[in-house]
């Protein structure tokens, strides 16, 4: 592959950039300040590639320039502007190329590069890499989305997230890195917030433990500590695997920023307009470290992040952002019983514009299954600390906010019925159930698959502990859960939807034995799980 030297580039365009004229890019001129001869001691590319957000004749490319990823500005030691070289291939030898140009990687940005591909032809694999200074990146593979309304027959998915760098490794990662799937759905928690955890025993969902390995620096405020966050996680080389693999569409929860923020408010009372700088941080260094379109760059402390995708004739997927648009968390964001406030028509969880925008879309597909991947559980499960004890509800999952609950399963009821499955998590643990409008009463409207974390948790206990016992006496609707790390794994086809729910037995130790807890199907048009 020859690319143009920059000295002719800058030459021959003046202040006009290179791009291929198939790649959806920000259009600008050269900045006065780029810096033309840019050098380094060591590979750029310490945080690897991605590729994402795909669609029938293209996708993103990621990459981030950061040569000692944990210094300041990643060990940029220039910080201007820079050009990278970027190519697209049919094959992994890069023998069929089909494309290349140059991208702009900003410091405004931390040199993150978000590259839109167009043009490619639809539902094929493409391999890419980067080039800068006479240094390399890692091969990326990506998919493209086959045309709208195609005839298809199978969509292979895993969904995961919940990655706390300090309760163990990524075992999970690697595993889905030898996955055939078509994509993966990352839920949400890419990073957690947190500062070093110290060598102290510290309490992990329900046991004591020493932290694995441990974050480095403060809890995040600032961007560039939220920079200096995603760096460490990217450096993991199974993380990194996974993300070279295949394509991925991402979600942020609420640890990207800060654990269970809602909307304009956090957990611990600060001023609105206050909390709102550490949420343009947050949403900023999310962006800067995911395959995202420049339509997702944060714009006055908001992001645009909810969207679809549509493959084929197969499935419509519908990616839900419930954090920004919602309202606080009743009853002190505590596990509460239901009262009056759960209830109240003027709570939401997704906000008015952003389940109009779900309804409008469901109302109109034509396709044979429709996907909600969204970021909490929507299942309505009770819990009960003891066999005496008070009732009790997550107040930060779809139970905390019924009203918006109610309404969306009633449209799925009557519009989609039998064609809606839903993919969450947060919850540190697999969960698989039928979702009832009230629960004990009538039929299944939909089923829902909450896929457990990748490593919080650390190694978890299983099945048959306090919560696990409880959990299934008091919710018929609840067909499986376990404490264990893993990711779900979906094998849809015209008819018939399949669901592995995957296990790890330890992420406290490196290679962790991989296995199958739970394998479930739904039948079209017939909602509710069934063993499979």
């Amino acid at each position: 592959m020859v690319f143009m030297k920059r000295r002719s580039l800058l030459t021959g365009l003046g202040a006009g950039l290179l791009l291929s004229t198939r790649v959806r890019a920000l259009r600008a001129a050269v900045p006065r300040d780029l810096e033309k001869n840019p050098s380094f001691k060591t590979s750029p590319f310490q945080l690897g590639v991605a590729s994402g957000d795909p669609a029938a004749d293209g996708l993103v490319l990621w990459t981030r320039l950061a040569p000692n990823p944990l210094e300041e500005a990643g060990g940029m030691e220039v910080l201007k502007p820079v050009l990278v070289d970027w190519e697209v291939s049919e094959d992994e030898s890069f023998s069929k190329p089909v494309q290349s140009g140059q991208t702009l990687a900003h410091p405004e940005l931390g040199h993150s590069v978000h590259v839109e591909v167009a043009g490619l032809k639809p539902d094929r694999p493409y391999w890419y890499r980067f080039h800068i200074a006479g240094y390399e990146s890692p091969t990326g593979r990506g998919r493209t989305l086959p045309l709208p309304g195609a005839p298809l027959s199978r969509v292979r998915f895993a969904a995961a997230g919940c990655q706390h760098y300090e309760y163990g490794y990524y075992t999970a990662w690697r595993a889905i890195a030898n996955e055939p799937i078509d994509f993966v759905f990352h839920y949400g928690d890419y990073i957690y917030e947190g500062p070093d955890s110290g060598d102290h025993l510290r309490e992990i969902d329900g046991h004591k433990a020493h932290v694995l390995r441990r974050h480095v620096g403060p809890e995040c405020y600032s961007l560039d500590e939220y920079r200096r966050r995603y760096a460490q996680y990217k450096m993991d080389p199974d993380l990194q695997a996974a993300h070279a693999a295949t394509s991925w569409i991402v979600s942020f929860d609420d640890h990207e920023i800060d654990n269970n923020w809602a909307g304009d408010t956090d957990q611990d009372g600060t001023p609105p307009e206050i909390f709102r700088l550490r949420r343009a941080s947050g949403l900023q260094a999310y962006y800067e470290n995911m395959p995202l379109r420049a339509t997702s760059i944060p714009d006055g402390g908001h992001m645009q992040l909810y969207r679809s995708f549509r493959f084929g004739d197969l499935m419509n997927m519908f990616v839900l952002d419930t954090r920004q648009y919602r309202s606080d968390q009743a009853y002190g964001d505590t596990n509460a019983a239901q009262g009056k406030d759960v209830w109240s028509p003027e709570r939401t969880m997704m906000g008015a514009q952003q389940e109009q925008w779900l309804f409008d879309g469901l109302g109109r597909s034509d396709a044979k299954w429709n996907l909600l991947a969204h970021q909490v559980m929507l299942m309505d499960l009770v819990h009960r600390k003891s066999a005496h004890s008070e009732l009790t509800y997550s107040m930060d999952q779809w139970s905390g906010y019924l009203y918006s609950r109610k309404r969306l399963l009633d449209f799925i009821d009557t519009h989609c019925p039998g064609n809606v499955v839903n993919v969450t998590g947060d919850a540190h643990r697999h969960f698989a159930g039928d979702l009832l409008v009230e629960p004990g009463r009538g039929k299944p409207v939909s089923v829902e698959f909450l896929a457990t974390s990748i490593s919080s948790g650390a190694d978890g206990l299983g099945d048959d502990d306090h919560f696990s016992r409880i959990a299934r006496s008091l919710n018929p609707h609840l067909k499986a859960t376990t404490d264990r790390r893993g990711y779900v794994l979906c094998d849809v086809g015209p008819e018939v939807w399949h669901a592995d729910l995957k296990i790890i037995d330890r992420v406290m130790v490196r290679d962790g034995a991989l296995s199958t807890y739970a394998s479930f199907a739904v039948e079209r048009g017939n909602p509710g799980l069934q063993k499979a």
